[in-house]
């Protein structure tokens, strides 16, 4: 295991590129001509995109946004958490994962949410370890 680095939030346009690479392994059809923009876009929305370095790299990223829902209260949800996969089983996602929590519980926040795509068997083994629960189905549909 690696001693793992602190946590910080990309707010200038060159935090944010240097994060895409390993949102790559998770958003593979993000253009990275767009990446930047796009996650600027998201960032008016209230998107954060949280990252963590090793060596002078990032290896670790996660979007993420404090959101108010009938269902669940005041939540952080996560769009986005990942890990390169050369670094995985380090540290840095549940340092992250820890991050984000604790974010969540300073920012007020009742639940800590995020949705998993139903091919990530390896993630999905990570969350359960990590005493999240699945308690509900995400439905989606493209529209054309």
């Amino acid at each position: 295991m690696v001693t793992v680095g602190e946590v910080r939030l990309a707010e200038t346009a060159e935090d944010i590129a240097r994060c895409l690479p390993v949102m790559a392994h998770l958003r593979p059809h993000v253009i990275t001509e767009e990446f930047v923009e796009r996650v600027e876009a998201q960032q008016a929305q209230g998107y954060r995109l949280a990252y963590m370095e090793d060596g002078g790299s990032v290896v670790a990223v996660a979007g993420f946004r404090v959101m108010e829902m009938l269902a669940s209260g005041r939540t952080l949800y996560v769009d986005d958490l990942v890990t390169d996969e050369s670094r995985r089983s380090r540290g840095h996602g549940k340092a992250l994962m820890d991050w984000l929590q604790a974010h969540a519980r300073s920012a007020g926040c009742e639940t800590f949410s995020l949705d998993s795509g139903t091919h990530r068997q390896e993630a999905h083994a990570f969350y359960f370890r990590e005493r999240m629960r699945v308690t509900s189905f995400h439905f989606a549909k493209k529209l054309e």
